[in-house]
This record gives C-alpha cells, sequence and structure tokens, in this order.
C-alpha cells in the first residue's frame, strides 16, 4: 500500500511539474495586460467592452485573453502528464480529453488529479493485459488505448467523480469568497505554514499548486499567501548567516550567500541545506516566519494575482509596499531567531555536514 501510494505520488507531482510553467506564463501575460490597463485607469480589462473601444484598450483586451486561455489549459495539461506519467505516452490523448471534460464539469483542481490517474491506470491496464497475435499487435496502442482509455476515462469523470468533485470545488471557492477578516489572515498563515515547511516538498506544492488552480476562479489571497511564503525562508536564512557570521562556518555562509539569490529570483529550495543542517531549530521556524508574513500581506490588503514570488513581480501587485513590508518581517523574524537560536560554536565546524547528508531528491520525495 505505501508503494501505491508513493507511486500516486510522484504521478501527481509529475503532472505539476509540466503545469506550473503553463500557469506562470498564462498568469503573468495576464498581469502584463491588467496592469498596463491600470496605468490608464481600467480596472476590468477582460470586459469585451474595452475590445470594441480599439486602440491600446482592444490591444490589451486581447492580452488579457491569451492569458485566459494559457491558464484555461492548466486541468488538461496536469490530467495528462499524470496520465503520462502511469501509462507513458500512451496516457496523453486520454488524459487530455479527460482534463477538458473536468474543466468543462467546473470539477477543479482536485478533479485534475483524478482525471490524470483514472486515465493513466486505464490505459496501462488496457496495454499491461489485452494480449493479441502478433500480427495485431500494433492495434493496442494506436486504437484500444486511446479509444476505449478516452471513453472510460470520460465515463468515469462524468458520471462518477464529476459532480461530487464540482461540488466540493464549488463549495471550496465560495468558502475562500466568504472569508474576511481575521478567518481570512488565518487561512493565509496556514498557507504560508504549509509553503515553508519542507521548501519544495510535498506539503509545499499541495499548497502552492492549489493556490494557483485557484488563479482561475479569480480567488487571489491563497495564491498571494503562497507566494509571500515561498521566498521568506531562504532570504532569511540567508540573512541570518549574515548577521550571526561567527556562529557559521565557510560552507554554510555560502550557502547563506546562495540562499539570498535563490530567494529573491523566488525559489525555497535554497533554505534546504540550513533545514538539513538543524531541523529541529530551522523548520519551525520557517514555518512560523512564512505564516507571519502571509497573513500579514493577506491582512492588510496585499493582492497578488500571478504565481510569481520573485523580486521582479513584487511591484506589480496590488498594494505592493505592504506586500514587500509583509515579506521583509517575515525575512526579519526568521533571520533574528535563527541567529539567536544558533549554536556559537557551530561556527568552528568546518566539516561537511549538507554534503553528507543532503540529497535533493530524497528530500522533495
Amino acid at each position: 500500500m505505501k508503494n501505491v501510494m508513493t507511486d500516486i505520488k510522484n504521478h501527481v507531482l509529475t503532472g505539476i511539474s509540466y503545469m506550473i510553467p503553463l500557469v506562470i506564463a498564462g498568469a503573468v501575460i495576464m498581469a502584463i495586460s491588467r496592469v498596463g490597463a491600470s496605468f490608464m485607469g481600467i480596472t476590468d480589462i477582460w470586459d469585451v467592452s474595452h475590445y470594441k473601444a480599439g486602440g491600446l484598450e482592444a490591444f490589451l483586451y486581447t492580452i488579457d485573453g491569451f492569458g485566459g486561455t494559457a491558464l484555461g489549459l492548466m486541468f488538461p495539461v496536469i490530467s495528462a502528464f499524470i496520465a503520462y506519467s502511469v501509462a507513458d505516452k500512451l496516457g496523453i490523448a486520454p488524459g487530455l480529453i479527460g482534463g477538458m471534460l473536468v474543466k468543462n464539469l467546473n470539477a477543479g483542481f482536485l478533479g485534475a488529479l483524478a482525471s490524470g490517474l483514472i486515465a493513466g491506470y486505464v490505459c496501462k491496464l488496457i496495454r499491461d493485459r489485452i494480449k493479441l497475435p502478433k500480427s495485431m499487435e500494433s492495434i493496442v496502442p494506436v486504437f484500444l488505448v486511446p479509444v476505449f482509455g478516452s471513453l472510460i476515462t470520460l465515463l468515469l469523470v462524468q458520471y462518477v467523480i464529476g459532480t461530487p468533485f464540482a461540488s466540493l470545488n464549488v463549495g471550496l471557492e465560495k468558502w475562500l469568497n466568504g472569508l474576511s477578516g481575521g478567518n481570512q489572515i488565518i487561512m493565509a498563515a496556514i498557507v504560508g505554514a504549509m509553503v515553508g515547511f519542507d521548501l519544495g516538498g510535498p506539503v509545499n506544492k499541495a499548497a502552492v499548486t492549489t493556490a494557483m488552480a485557484l488563479l482561475t476562479s479569480g480567488i487571489y489571497a491563497p495564491n498571494t499567501a503562497a507566494q509571500v511564503a515561498i521566498i521568506i525562508p531562504p532570504i532569511g536564512l540567508g540573512l541570518a548567516t549574515v548577521i550571526a557570521k561567527k556562529k557559521y562556518n565557510t560552507e554554510m555562509r555560502e550557502s547563506g550567500k546562495s540562499a539570498i539569490i535563490m530567494g529573491l529570483v523566488g525559489v525555497s529550495e535554497g533554505a534546504i541545506p540550513f533545514a538539513v543542517e538543524s531541523p529541529l531549530k530551522v523548520i519551525p521556524v520557517n514555518v512560523i516566519g512564512s505564516a507571519i508574513g502571509s497573513a500579514m500581506a493577506v491582512g492588510l490588503g496585499a493582492v497578488n494575482q500571478a504565481p510569481i514570488s520573485g523580486f521582479y513581480g513584487w511591484f506589480t501587485v496590488q498594494n505592493w509596499p505592504i506586500y514587500v513590508a509583509s515579506i521583509a518581517v517575515g525575512v526579519a523574524f526568521i533571520a533574528i531567531t535563527t541567529a539567536i537560536l544558533r549554536n556559537p560554536d557551530a561556527g568552528k565546524i568546518e566539516s561537511s555536514v549538507v554534503d553528507d547528508s543532503f540529497d535533493e531528491d530524497e528530500w522533495n520525495a
């Protein structure tokens, strides 16, 4: 059972890895349009009236549509590549088709995950179980798998998982849209804590990808919380090596420089060497610091509509001074707390802790 769950997790993470560039491309293109429109005093550039106005308004409306088209491929793509991970290229067509049905049914991110797994395992079953004479073997991958793999996937999505997942998705959207005040701050803190927990691992990816998926429904608070939390740990831990320089050996100080740079461009994995070296101290501090920054950003009204955490996207955020200040507060908490908790004698140990024990693939697994 454990091996099955590990396989499913790996298939889902494969689908997510193929989906993320698509989401970033679509959301950034859309953000470019909306930032440009904001300079013209337009807050609803997606409304068709702007296309009818012609000129720059029509152009920005079109660009916003390009971003929406890319985001609309999110569910088919993640479904297709989960199926690809399970059944190789035979799963792509049924996975794509199943993902499109999920999109049409509004069954959401979880529906797309289920669609990909269904398509992949159905195609794998057909490929492995149906044995034909050698002269007819080519029929299996060319005809039987795409036709019956797609049909079975569509039937299961339509009549088994579609309605419950659609209801779950609508309920989640209503709940998130209904959050305000303290409840929204708590939600942001939870998302931030999850993102800061394992730095690119399964818990982090679950929070980040769910937040990204909600962008298609116009729900931005989880994404705002996630993007803030992604960069706080690496910058905070890197800064700790600066303010408590004597408590870190040469190797960890070099890791600190890299962590700051990686944090600024939106890569949370820069904090992993510190978490591996001293997990009982570093991980709780990361979780709390990320939660503080995320809760502050959302609670004070910052809105990040794009899945961009790096510094190059900060100034496209609504209420960006609050957004940047929230990052700074989370970073300061981690840097100061880590520096205080750090063993004063740790800097005297020059042996490589990270190189001997750190395996990024194992961490992310």
